[in-house]
């Protein structure tokens, strides 16, 4: 995707060769700042604190992160303490256990000289993969775009609602959510796209906006609880949210809110879509609100903001009292019964495990 014109990556080496080089999406969008990461704790850290988010984004970090962990010490011992370091930064997205599972099963069993090299390999392959996996997967979601478009026949914007941000910056390229909106909107779709701000880290109004506004796409930023009165007033056409964490029953676990945007749209008849890359499910869960475990961030996202002055100056405000105790849990999961359809990369099924393994036989 683009960034002032320049076609850009979230995450890609340096020209040194052997560096990683991630944006940095805490300084966004007042901010574009790119960070090089040298070793594994760089990497952990980048994820920790979510300089890199999203769960695509962050399993290709985490792949890179056990690259450099092997250019820094490529022994058994340093492997395992490499893959528990990274694999503790984030609890709820599944890519990153994907990820790191992925790169054990290859080194584990390979001569340590060798392991460095074929970690960078392993990496840049996840990253290739990913870009075309959203990319199938924004064919497939455009084509709904396109046919509620046709179905009105009128030539007005289709109109998206989306929840934080599952866009590029979410992933490799194109991202999930906002991939299909990436390609209808290419493909000439007349769309506009509601941005819900997505409270505490506000990563709809400081990133889906950002990158929208990068790629010309209309769209207006909304605060969190303006969703469901567009939708009573016919103001959305369809919902797409991103997800970091399937459950194999469809149940969907992404940024907290999506539920509350499930159920407006339940009540008001809208349809609500799930942009999901294949290695965002979890085939061990049948019961997402059970068993997937909800990551509870820092009080300080809640009791603080971020952001630019009138003078220029970027600044951190307190607006909650600091005698006041904050619970700040950072995902919900939403039944697969509100879901009325996973946009995958290889087409669209229901949130079902039947849907599913009707797409990906080889899990069933």
């Amino acid at each position: 995707m683009n960034v002032n014109g320049t076609p850009y990556r979230t995450i890609r080496l340096a020209d040194d060769g052997w560096a990683v080089e991630i944006i940095d999406q805490t300084k966004l969008p007042h901010e574009f700042v790119t960070r090089r990461l040298e070793t594994m704790a760089d990497a952990a850290t980048a994820i920790a604190d979510m300089w890199v988010r999203g769960a695509p984004l962050i399993g290709a970090t985490a792949a890179y992160g056990m690259a450099l962990a092997m250019r820094e010490d490529a022994s058994d011992g340093w492997l395992s303490l490499a893959y528990d370091r990274l694999y503790a930064t984030r609890p709820t997205a599944v890519n990153l256990r994907w990820a790191l599972d992925d790169l054990k099963a290859l080194l584990a069993p390979m001569n340590v000289a060798e392991r460095a090299e074929a970690a960078y390999g392993r990496a840049a392959g996840i990253c290739d993969e990913d870009v075309a996996i959203c990319s199938a997967l924004g064919e497939h979601g455009a084509g709904i775009i396109q046919q509620i478009a046709a179905d009105r026949g009128s030539g007005e914007p289709v109109n998206i609602l989306t929840h934080c941000n599952a866009g590029w910056l979410a992933t490799v390229d194109w991202g999930t959510a906002l991939a299909p909106i990436y390609k209808a909107f290419d493909a000439r779709v007349p769309l506009h796209v509601w941005v819900d701000e997505t409270r505490p880290r506000n990563q709809g109004a400081s990133l889906t906006a950002w990158e929208l506004g990068q790629h010309g796409v209309p769209h207006t930023v909304i605060v969190d609880n303006v969703g469901g009165h567009l939708m009573q007033h016919g103001m959305v056409d369809l919902c797409i949210t991103g997800t970091d964490r399937t459950a194999a029953s469809g149940d969907v676990c992404n940024k907290i809110g999506t539920y509350l945007k499930a159920l407006a749209a339940s009540d008001n008849g809208v349809p609500f879509y799930v942009g999901l890359p294949s290695p965002t499910i979890d085939w061990t869960i049948d019961d997402g609100i059970r068993d997937i475990p909800i990551e509870q961030r820092d009080a300080d996202e809640v009791t603080r903001l971020r952001g630019r002055t009138d003078d220029g100056a970027i600044a951190e405000i307190a607006i909650v009292p600091g005698t006041s105790p904050v619970a700040n849990y950072a995902f919900d999961v939403t039944p697969a019964r509100l879901v009325t359809g996973l946009i995958t990369e290889r087409g669209v099924c229901a949130a079902s495990r039947e849907g599913l393994s009707g797409l990906f036989p080889e899990y069933a």
